[in-house]
């Protein structure tokens, strides 16, 4: 059996969480002696180097962006290159190719193709228009042509179930990464010695102008890491609040040292992420033990087990942390440490995906 894994800007993961994931098969697949082939399509335009492998999978490259306009092209001559060189078990990660797909099958009869459908893509904020359309056309392909469908979230079942009638396998994300380091780290200069922590990427459907207006009104520091100079939405956001006393706000971290010495900081964390699934950045974060405050889509409660401290409104976030007293900060930190061992792990995701590529 040869597996291919596609959709992502390749391995190891520097973008976002489908990166995350596949480098974490790939380390899965490693750590297991896995005998089963393993290639990872990767973006030849967003990777300066092209090294022919990393850990135990070939690398392959395509002279395309694998995210914005070029993610459709991207994904179908990934899928067109995967089935045409043998592979018979396919991930395509995201629909973004989806469309494709029918083709796909009529070429490559052998190959079984399973799809994680990511969030409900075409809900996000940020899509208008014919991209909107496109995008749901695409999740249609995608639920419709593939021989098996992976929803991250319970939530994202449930809309596939009642959308297309079509059953999902849920599988997660890990988060344990999170907590390797080589040393103790040191957070950047100025930051005081504990805080509220947020990261995420600096979009309106995470809700971060809800954030900053909530903990504007506090005295409680704020760390907020996110990619601020990206979009209008953020050049806004960081103009606003920049200058409010206890917001701090940096750009995004990557060096993993430095994100846990921050991590290992933070006294309680805030997740405004209202679309997507199972948010690889909450995952991570519940295994530090924090308290969580979060935004109160079904998501969110289904990720945290309804055990967080959930809001919508400014109001009912700067309510909920003046009315947090440190026992049920504890216990609150205690079960999101405890469900994120019992279900967020890559021991546990890697098992589950090779586990149903067998069966496929």
């Amino acid at each position: 059996m040869k597996v291919a894994i596609l959709g992502t800007v390749g391995v190891p993961g520097r973008y976002g969480g489908f990166e995350t994931l596949a480098e974490n098969l790939v380390r899965y697949h490693t750590r297991t002696g896995c005998q089963r082939g393993l290639t990872v399509w990767c973006s030849g335009k967003d990777n300066a180097s092209h090294p022919p492998r990393f850990e135990s999978a070939e690398l392959r490259y395509v002279g395309l962006r694998a995210n914005g306009v070029q993610s459709i092209p991207y994904d179908a001559v990934s899928l067109w290159q995967a089935v045409r060189s043998g592979h018979d078990r396919i991930v395509l990660l995201g629909v973004s190719g989806a469309l494709a797909l029918p083709l796909i099958r009529l070429v490559g009869r052998r190959a079984r193709i399973v799809t994680n459908i990511d969030g409900i893509e075409w809900k996000r904020e940020k899509w208008k228009g014919l991209a909107r359309i496109i995008l749901r056309a695409s999740e249609w392909a995608a639920v419709r042509f593939s021989h098996e469908v992976i929803a991250d979230n319970q939530a994202i079942a449930d809309h596939v179930r009642g959308t297309y009638g079509a059953d999902c396998h849920v599988i997660a994300y890990g988060g344990d990464h999170a907590l390797a380091h080589t040393g103790e780290g040191t957070t950047p200069k100025g930051l005081p010695e504990t805080y509220a922590l947020a990261l995420c990427r600096i979009e309106p459907e995470n809700n971060v102008h809800t954030i900053l207006e909530a903990f504007s009104g506090l005295e409680i520091p704020l760390v907020f890491v996110g990619n601020w100079s990206n979009s209008a939405y953020g050049r806004e956001m960081k103009a606003r609040y920049a200058a409010t006393p206890n917001l701090y706000l940096l750009d995004p971290l990557y060096d993993p040292d430095t994100l846990y010495a921050l991590r290992r900081r933070a006294s309680i964390y805030i997740h405004g992420h209202s679309a997507g699934g199972t948010n690889p950045s909450l995952v991570e974060m519940m295994h530090f033990g924090v308290p969580v405050l979060a935004h109160g889509c079904a998501f969110n409660r289904y990720s945290t087990e309804e055990k967080a401290l959930f809001f919508d409104t400014p109001e009912e976030l700067k309510a909920l942390v003046r009315a947090l007293t440190p026992t049920a900060a504890a216990r609150i930190g205690n079960d999101m440490q405890e469900i994120a061992r019992r279900r967020y792990t890559w021991d546990r995701i890697g098992e589950a995906y090779f586990a149903l590529l067998e069966r496929a």
